[in-house]
């Protein structure tokens, strides 16, 4: 209750803002978009959102949150989307508030309705939507809005939840990520995303990338996209248009030949 008093009052102070988390291809190092990540200055402090979004689930400030952060999205980039119709932003949906008329009265509301295609909505596992969130994902697939499921762990229940929605985009939780590390036998899930990516179309988001050797292996097994430290922080809306109109580069070089026996994790 004490963090959920201190959330409201901070958005009536416009404490909350939001970053851009820049998501890059693993083929040839290209800026393609970026996730919305909401930050509350706290003080001196920057609060990142996993520790205080967690604390609000299922609760009314959930909604207003994302409301606002949909809102924010669309002034800061609403224009840059225009004027780059192959870019996307990412913006976290808790699962209780799809179904419920909201988040396409946010949209509306906000401008983004016209960009649908260039907006890639988040779910976690965490919370699986009901019948009518269900109801609510299938139809925005249909319009041709995205969806991706987050904080994949490779997991039965991930891959249960992904074959009930039209998720076109997975994202491997971080904690995944870190499996791959050279003084490590490789993780049994590296095999199965091979051979899963062989099958279907879904693209595939890796986060928190933040060495080489996971960028290579990632590479290897079919992935296509990261996120994390090696390749960019979090930016402001502006640092992410500069990076975007900079040949869409960022300072990571990509590997450019297949991994060898040495290397093999």
């Amino acid at each position: 209750m004490a963090m959920f008093d201190d959330l409201q009052a901070a958005m009536d102070r416009g404490e909350l803002f939001v970053e851009y988390l820049p998501t890059v291809t693993l083929a040839d190092a290209c800026c393609v978009g970026a996730e919305a990540l909401v930050r509350w200055r706290h003080g001196d402090t920057v609060v990142p959102a996993a520790d205080f979004i967690p604390q609000i689930e299922n609760t009314p400030l959930s909604g207003r949150i994302t409301y606002w952060v949909i809102d924010t999205v669309a002034a800061e980039l609403g224009e840059w989307l225009g004027a780059h119709g192959d870019a996307h932003v990412s913006i976290n949906v808790p699962p209780e508030i799809l179904g419920r008329g909201g988040l396409g009265y946010a949209a509306a509301r906000s401008g983004l309705r016209a960009r649908h295609r260039q907006i890639v909505l988040e779910i976690t596992e965490r919370g699986v939507p009901d019948r009518l969130g269900l109801d609510a994902l299938e139809l925005m697939a249909q319009q041709g809005v995205r969806l991706a499921l987050d904080d994949i762990t490779l997991t039965g229940t991930n891959l249960a939840l992904l074959a009930r929605c039209n998720f076109s985009v997975i994202k491997l939780d971080r904690k995944v990520t870190a499996e791959l590390a050279p003084d490590k036998p490789a993780p049994a899930w590296l095999a199965g995303l091979q051979s899963l990516l062989k099958t279907v179309s879904l693209q595939v988001v890796a986060e928190g990338v933040e060495t080489d050797y996971q960028a290579k292996w990632l590479r290897a097994a079919g992935v296509q996209m990261a996120q994390g430290y090696l390749l960019s922080p979090p930016l402001t809306a502006r640092g992410l248009a500069e990076l975007y109109a900079g040949e869409r580069r960022v300072g990571w070089t990509p590997w450019d030949q297949g991994p060898t026996a040495e290397t093999k994790p």
